[in-house]
Formats: C-alpha cells, sequence, structure tokens
C-alpha cells in the first residue's frame, strides 16, 4: 500500500512538474520575427546580424506581387506574420481591410532618421501605420546600349512595329495599367472607365505581338533579359542595376511618357504574434549604417537620411538608383484609387483573361 500510495504521489508530483513546465514554456518570450517580403529583397548577411543583435531569429516568408502578399494574407491571416513589407499604393487598402494595424513609433527610436520628403505620405498621412523601407522607380530594361536611355518610349514594347525582340510586362495590376496610360498619354492616377480601357486595350495589343514572353515579377524579368531569353522587360530599378552590374551592355530608361516612383514601407501586421519584435526589426532597418547596407545591397534609394550620410557618392549620384531631376519630373507617385479600385481589379482580370 505504501508503494502505490508512493507511485501515486510520484505521479502527483511529475504531473506537477510537467504542468509547471508547460506552463513556463507557454509564458516564455517569441523567439522569432516573420516579415513578409519581396523576393531578394534583403541583405541574407542581415538576418544572422539581426539574431545576434536582437536575439530574434528572422523568418522571410516571400512573394512577388502585391496581389499574391493580399490574397495570402486574407488567406492565411495576418497572426502568421508579423512585419509585412508592402508598396504604398496598396496602404490604404490594406488598412481598410484590416490586414495592418497603429505602430507605436515610440518604440522605435531610429524613426528620427527617417528623411522629412517620407514623412506625412499621402498613403499614411498620420504616419500611424508606416515606416519607409526603400523607395524606387519602374521602367524598361533592354539589351541595346545604342538607344539613349534618356528617349525611350513606352512604344518599344506596346507597338510591334518598333520591338527589337522578345519582351515581358510587369505582373502587377495596378503598376502596369497605369503605365499604359501614361503610354496613352493620360495620367497615372485616372480613374476614368473610358482611360483604363483605353489602357487595357493598349495592353491586349501588346500581347498579340508574337515577341511577348508573358507578366512576370520584376526579379523575373531581369532574369530573362540577363539570360538572352527576353530583349527588354517592364522592372523596378533595384533589379535593373543588379542586371547591369551582371552586364554592362544593358541599359534602364524611364519612358519619355512617364512612369511612377513608389515607396515600400514597413507595416505591423494586424494580428502579429511578436509585435516587440517587429518593433526590433523596424527600427534595426532604420539604423544608419544598416540602411546604408541595404540600400547597397539591393541598389534601391535609402529614405534614411543618417544612411546617405555614410553612402559613397558613387552609389547616391548612380541615376539608376537615383533618378535624375529631368527623369522625376516625368515620374508620379500612385495614389489609391478609392472606389475606383474595382476599375483596375476588372481591368485586370480583362487583361490577363483575353
Amino acid at each position: 500500500m505504501k508503494k502505490v500510495l508512493f507511485a501515486l504521489s510520484f505521479l502527483a508530483i511529475a504531473s506537477l512538474f510537467v504542468g509547471c513546465k508547460s506552463e513556463k514554456k507557454s509564458s516564455d518570450k517569441p523567439t522569432k520575427v516573420t516579415v513578409m517580403i519581396y523576393s531578394e529583397y534583403i541583405d541574407p548577411a542581415m538576418l544572422q546580424d539581426f539574431e545576434a543583435k536582437t536575439g530574434y531569429k528572422l523568418q522571410l516568408e516571400l512573394y512577388e506581387a502585391q496581389e499574391e502578399m493580399i490574397s495570402k494574407l486574407q488567406t492565411v491571416g495576418t497572426a502568421q506574420y508579423d512585419v509585412v513589407i508592402a508598396s504604398d499604393v496598396v496602404i490604404q487598402q490594406m488598412i481598410h481591410l484590416g490586414l495592418i494595424g497603429k505602430i507605436d513609433t515610440n518604440k522605435i527610436p531610429n524613426r528620427i532618421n527617417v528623411a522629412s520628403q517620407f514623412k506625412n505620405p499621402s498613403y499614411d498621412p498620420t504616419n500611424d501605420y508606416t515606416l519607409p523601407y526603400l523607395w524606387g522607380t519602374t521602367g524598361i530594361l533592354y539589351r541595346d546600349p545604342s538607344i539613349d536611355p534618356m528617349n525611350v518610349s513606352y512604344s518599344l514594347l506596346f507597338d510591334a512595329n518598333n520591338t527589337k525582340g522578345n519582351f515581358s510586362l510587369l505582373e502587377e495590376s495596378r503598376s502596369m495599367l497605369s503605365m499604359a496610360l501614361q503610354a496613352k498619354g493620360f495620367d497615372a492616377n485616372s480613374t476614368s472607365k473610358t482611360e483604363i480601357n483605353q489602357a487595357v486595350d493598349y495592353i491586349l495589343q501588346a500581347k498579340k505581338d508574337p515577341h511577348f514572353l508573358g507578366f512576370d515579377g520584376s526579379v523575373g524579368g531581369k532574369d530573362k533579359v540577363l539570360s538572352k531569353m527576353d530583349w527588354a522587360a517592364i522592372v523596378f530599378n533595384g533589379e535593373a542595376m543588379a542586371a547591369i552590374d551582371e552586364d554592362s551592355t544593358l541599359q534602364f530608361a524611364i519612358p519619355i511618357e512617364g512612369s511612377f516612383m513608389w515607396v515600400d514601407a514597413m507595416t505591423l501586421s494586424s494580428k502579429a504574434p511578436n509585435v516587440d519584435g517587429a518593433y526590433a526589426f523596424m527600427n534595426y532597418i532604420l539604423d544608419a549604417q544598416i540602411g546604408a547596407q541595404l540600400a547597397k545591397y539591393i541598389n534601391y534609394a535609402t529614405p534614411n537620411k543618417a544612411s546617405l550620410e555614410v553612402l559613397e557618392t558613387e552609389f547616391t549620384e548612380n541615376r539608376v538608383i537615383n533618378p535624375t531631376e529631368e527623369e522625376i519630373k516625368r515620374m508620379v507617385f500612385l495614389k489609391d484609387p478609392g472606389d475606383a479600385a474595382r476599375l483596375f481589379d476588372e481591368a485586370w482580370t480583362i487583361v490577363k483573361t483575353r
């Protein structure tokens, strides 16, 4: 009987120990920060450096296009991610859908490094939801050093009489439709159904060209031009610079009809499981040295004024990364289309299905 009682007592104590151990485990702080981000959009060396400096393991969830990112957040749920890197043009949509939450900037001391022109942006006028990550442009990467990049027209892709080889268009609905609007001489932010329909027709015209190889993400378009599968592709300037570094005969142009500048921002997932870790990541990226390292590795311009002070002039004066004043005058920032978002969705469905 004593043996039984002893055994029962032992089991009771063991259960209590296991219960305490389990309780302790559940109260442990999160050990990782999950960031949803474009592919090839961070220096791999930063993963280990971030962990060494903060104690958090950095886990990346990759995507190629804004539509894919939003769809994944809606399908999988925002509780799977802590930070979402999102382009300016979709920020208001993400707020409306409840995909991102307000940021406590008091917990991000390096926010003081954000340059003034990136504060109170139109997509987040109160600075409640975003902090800038990098900024850049969208244009045409092409294989012909004899064509002056300052005089390139969209007709190089959209007019079968001017195309010189295979080409790819960008797999992003708002971006591609806005570029087609500009190619037709309209405002990139037009919400006119008639003008959007003309932009659709212009893209469909390009799709009929036997040189058209399809829609690609910026990385995919860049890779096709590098491999000589494509003669030209619409890409972001960071991918263009990476390609030019590998093949100096390549050129990057902001078309004479216009294009747009964009800001990719760090946002807090609305149900982030590790909010403190998310803030640690944002603060890390906004460090002067880290911001400079990121910009140089990715080949995009930095919104970090402290980083600009440590970057070499060779980088800051590179026109592919930092466009000239003449090129900037051709470009606009895309605005949230509001209720007209439905028109763009319908237009893109037509583009992809015809």
